[in-house]
């Protein structure tokens, strides 16, 4: 089986013009695990200057009906974040580093080095508080900067993110400029590299590459894909970077491989559409939509 991580509480809010009230985000999150969402990242412990709609983490999870059979992951860029997201009872702490110098001045204010060097160190304090950790490297396959990364360089990043003790090594498409080629032989790469930890990869349907890329993903190993109720997201310190490969689409392209109601998954991006006033649309929701119009015309 192919787990789904469930973003949208956080990768496909961050970037939303509208700002959800805490009770919608925590309804959100409610129906992606109605649908069977075992897993998901539910907030950011990141200045909430910056990004504004994180602002209200720590009420998110405090509102949160306790779930022991949920995961729920609280993203964090540094050690300040980290002591916030401990100090709830979020399940999980994902650790961001970045393939690239550029991103990772832009995206935390630091070299990529030492974005590497904070996520050692946050993994090692969660692992301390008795707290699960992973990690995920940033700009793995292309950054707006500095254009193509090194496959190397990623590799020797996942290699020391698994010796600090990450339970899980994630590679992001943060752009969304990969082919399924490239995230075929990256994935590869990686899993070979920290295996037997397993690979998590994070896709951006910037160029309409996603769907395509999560399979090449599976097909290389990967055993966990993140994706966004309604292919919310974007970030807002990469530009040109459009929202998160579907979870809808996802479901519908795994199939019984994912564990996960597709249609439940799709009604919720209906409702995540109308509560930011949003207009765009996955090719699951236009489906949809063109099926309801053409049955009330030949009603």
């Amino acid at each position: 089986m192919i787990e789904l991580v469930e973003v949208s509480p956080r990768d496909g809010l961050q970037n939303e013009p509208t700002v959800l009230s805490t009770d919608d985000k925590v309804a959100l999150i409610r129906r992606a695990e109605a649908a069977g969402v075992l897993r998901l990242e539910v907030a950011s412990f990141v200045n909430p200057r910056l990004v504004p709609q994180m602002a209200d983490a720590e009420a998110v999870i405090a509102a949160l009906p306790a779930r022991p059979d949920r995961v729920r992951i609280g993203l964090v860029l540094n050690l300040r974040g980290a002591e916030r997201a401990l100090a709830t009872s979020v399940d999980e702490l994902g650790a961001v580093c970045t393939a690239t110098d550029a991103f990772g001045m832009a995206n935390q204010g630091r070299p990529s080095e030492a974005t590497v060097q904070e996520s050692c160190a946050i993994l090692a304090l969660a692992h301390a508080r008795g707290r699960r950790a992973q990690a995920t490297i940033a700009v793995a396959f292309g950054c707006p900067f500095e254009g193509a990364v090194d496959p190397q360089r990623v590799v020797a990043i996942a290699r020391t993110l698994a010796a600090a003790g990450a339970r899980e090594v994630a590679i992001a498409d943060t752009i969304g400029v990969a082919r399924p080629g490239e995230v075929s032989r990256l994935t590869a790469l990686v899993a070979a590299a920290v295996r037997p930890l397993p690979v998590r990869v994070h896709l951006h349907d910037t160029r309409g590459m996603g769907v395509a890329n999560v399979m090449a993903a599976v097909d290389a190993g990967a055993r966990t894909i993140d994706a966004a109720i309604g292919g919310t997201g974007g970030c807002p310190f990469a530009p040109g970077a459009a929202g998160n490969v579907a979870s809808e689409s996802v479901a519908y392209a795994l199939g019984p491989r994912v564990a996960v109601d597709g249609e439940a998954l799709l009604d919720a991006a209906f409702w995540l559409n109308e509560r930011l006033g949003r207009t765009m649309v996955s090719p699951l929701m236009r489906s949809r939509a063109k099926s309801v119009l053409r049955t009330g015309e030949e009603g």
